[in-house]
């Protein structure tokens, strides 16, 4: 259960002799355990510590590896590296190979440039070969005007007052891949007019390209040769990049981390407070590592004490309300193995105020139940599964892509679970069987009374023997368990249990927002508002308020709805559902008043609107079925390819399957992203609104973990 908060935190302070700062920075270091705050210069004999001599050249080495690394494309080693072989690399072999790439990288930016200069010149040339004028004689008179460029109309106008001998000139014209070009010559007082008729018939000016002579077409070979030239240097040092990135790539990776480390220590006096003999050290550290810490210090400092973190009552977090004057600590979650992938989606929202309730480990259940009910697909899942495997076997040892791979499995376990109660597969029904019929269309039935029914029509039937229960033609068990919630096995959701799972994806936000309220009034309960207010009362009327209303707003909607619809034995539940709600709404009036400074007059007409709108934040969970029916009709008119590609001629037989595999893909692809975006909205803000402050600081303890390279 501790999982469900995050870690409790303390402030410690070090202090020792300056010349031990070193020592105590390198301990620091390798137990990774403390989050500076770092010093702001106010005591008096003290001030800001100076970087070490060292770390400009290490900050230059740095850098120029960092360089290195976004040039290419690396992997780590295998297993980890001694730190002398990373440190004995950095001096010889990786400092000239690093050096090689970056002069590789300079001229391979170099032919790129050239390269498209060269492109753009080739583009111009092709349009100037076509008018058969050397380059030279089109540009570069100073009694002529030349205009010479591309046109999308007619200059047919211009043609006959050249012809006619409205006024002097000589024209050209041709065509190169569709496009007109024109090359017109004018003595200088023509050319206005000669403009303006060019600029009705779209005319674009071609620039011509400097320091060139002689004849296009011959222009043109020479370019074409250089471009090849270009071409092939490029491939050539691209693929020494690439070769390179092979062969250094794991010692590029080592010598980072080994460097970053230095870098890290020899900076890291920045953050501590020094005088002309003595240093100190503040921060904030897990309690559960305190001893550790405190015992690691003990050689190198002559005072450590780390004490235990208590919020003030009604301090509200990490709120901002003028009763809060507490410096708050980081927010560092437990250790976590199963749960660990959804701290991806706390941290997406932000981490949670001290000493709030931490929601990985609800959403570890509710995300892939939620994900699993909408895209719910045995063959989806197997699908969801096989990439969430592959990721993680990519991941080596970059723990993001390893808790994205595992959380692609969860959500795909969910929805393989799910596809199995739906007893789906890619789309198909697993039992599908037709009511057999008398010759007047009615329905044949047996000796008892049910329905008879004939063969198992569907595609994928063979796997009805993965349900080896007692099934009446695809339907088990039943459990009415009152109040409209009726569970099947399987649950046939697109067909006779589609009312079914709409009324249980309204429960099931329901009693998901209520769980919300009660962590929001634990969190009250405990630690107060931003407002000041803490205790019973306060948590109360805070939450206890709104799932009063959330229940008697149940009750009515239950009575009512069940009375006059479905003619349930239910219209006494109305009235106590009705003075519950209206209770609370009465309620909320004074909470708005009391709780957050609204003036009662406001109070009065926001309370019923705020109320009212907790009705489409449960109603919003029926997406739940909605986006889960809507994948599966996709996927189904894909299906309606299979029996035609059945009857086929053979030729036709790839093109149908190759387009029931394109729907399927599609199908997929879509229930991978929709379902998240859905699951996603439901959790941050249907269920995290009612109670979550996201202003938590993520604890960043100093120091380095060893991925590459062994700890010296």
């Amino acid at each position: 259960m501790s999982q469900i908060k995050t870690q409790r935190m303390g402030r410690i302070l070090a202090a020792g002799s300056k010349g031990r700062i070193d020592e105590v920075l390198d301990i620091l270091a390798k137990l990774n355990a403390i989050h500076f705050i770092e010093y702001d210069g106010t005591d008096d004999g003290f001030k800001l510590g100076i970087p070490k001599e060292e770390s400009e050249v290490v900050g230059k080495r740095l850098n120029k590896l960092r360089s290195a690394a976004s040039i290419v494309n690396f992997k780590g080693p295998e297993s980890p590296i001694s730190a002398d072989k990373v440190r004995s690399e950095l001096d010889n072999s990786l400092n000239e190979a690093v050096e090689q790439l970056l002069q590789k990288s300079s001229r391979l930016e170099s032919l790129t440039n050239s390269l498209s200069s060269a492109q753009e010149q080739k583009e111009i040339l092709e349009l100037l070969s076509s008018l058969e004028i050397d380059i030279d004689l089109l540009s570069g008179y100073s009694s002529l005007s030349s205009f010479v460029g591309k046109i999308s109309g007619s200059i047919s106008e211009i043609e006959s007052k050249i012809d006619d001998g409205d006024f002097s000139g000589i024209y050209s014209h041709g065509t190169s891949n569709g496009i007109k070009v024109v090359a017109i010559f004018v003595r200088n007082e023509h050319s206005n007019r000669v403009q303006t008729s060019l600029n009705q018939s779209g005319f674009q000016a071609i620039n011509i390209p400097a320091n060139m002579i002689g004849k296009t077409s011959v222009l043109l070979s020479e370019l074409q040769l250089k471009i090849n030239h270009l071409i092939s240097e490029e491939e050539s040092i691209s693929d020494e990049i690439n070769a390179w990135s092979d062969e250094f790539g794991p010692s590029l990776a080592c010598g980072l981390e080994v460097i970053e480390r230095d870098h890290n220590i020899l900076t890291a006096p920045v953050k501590i407070g020094v005088s002309e003999h003595a240093f100190f050290i503040d921060g904030w550290v897990e309690l559960s590592r305190s001893d550790e810490v405190q015992s690691a210090l003990k050689d190198t400092c002559l005072y450590t004490e780390v004490t235990p973190f208590k919020l003030k009552a009604g301090g509200g977090g990490h709120g901002h309300s003028e009763h809060h004057h507490q410096e708050m600590p980081p927010i560092s979650y437990h250790e976590r193995k199963l749960s660990k992938p959804m701290e991806l989606l706390t941290d997406a929202v932000g981490r949670p105020a001290y000493g709030r309730i931490d929601p990985t480990l609800f959403m570890f259940v509710t995300y892939p139940i939620f994900f699993g009910m909408m895209l719910g697909d045995m063959a989806y899942g197997l699908v969801t599964l096989a990439l969430g495997a592959y990721v993680f076997s990519k991941a080596k040892s970059n723990e993001m892509i390893e808790l994205g791979g595992k959380f692609l499995i969860y959500i795909g376990l969910g929805t393989l679970i799910f596809g199995y109660i739906y007893a789906e597969f890619a789309g198909w029904e697993i039992f599908l069987y037709e009511k057999l019929t008398y010759a007047d269309g009615s329905y044949m039935k047996d000796p008892s009374g049910h329905y008879m029914y004939g063969e198992n029509l569907s595609p994928v039937a063979f796997l009805a023997n993965l349900y080896p229960f007692d099934l009446d033609h695809g339907y088990g068990p039943v459990a009415k368990l009152g109040y409209g919630i009726t569970l099947s096995f399987p649950f046939h959701r697109v067909g006779t249990h589609l009312n079914d799972l709409i009324i249980l994806t309204i429960y099931v936000g329901f009693f998901h927002i209520i769980t919300g309220k009660l962590i929001g009034f634990r969190d009250v309960l405990f630690y107060g508002t931003d407002h000041g207010h803490i205790g019973l009362v306060a948590a109360f009327f805070e939450h206890g308020v709104w799932i009063l209303l959330l229940i008697g707003g149940f009750f009515f909607s239950y009575g009512y709805l069940g009375h006059s619809k479905y003619g349930l034995d239910v219209e006494h539940l109305m009235l106590p559902g009705a003075i519950v709600a209206l209770s609370s709404v009465a309620m909320l009036i004074w909470t708005l008043y009391k709780y957050h400074g609204i003036p009662i007059a406001v109070s009065l007409i926001l309370a019923p609107i705020e109320a009212m709108g907790m009705m489409p934040s449960v109603i919003s969970y029926v997406r739940l079925f909605a986006v889960g029916i809507v994948g599966v009709k996709i996927a189904e008119t894909g299906n309606m390819l299979w029996e035609p590609m059945m009857e086929a001629e053979l030729y036709l037989v790839p093109v149908f399957f190759i387009g029931w595999l394109s729907v399927q893909i599609f199908a997929w692809a879509l229930g991978i992203f929709s379902p998240n975006i859905h699951a996603a909205r439901l959790h941050f803000v249907e269920w995290m609104r009612q109670y979550y402050d996201s202003s938590g600081e993520a604890f960043e303890p100093f120091g380095f973990r060893s991925n590459f390279v062994e700890v010296e």
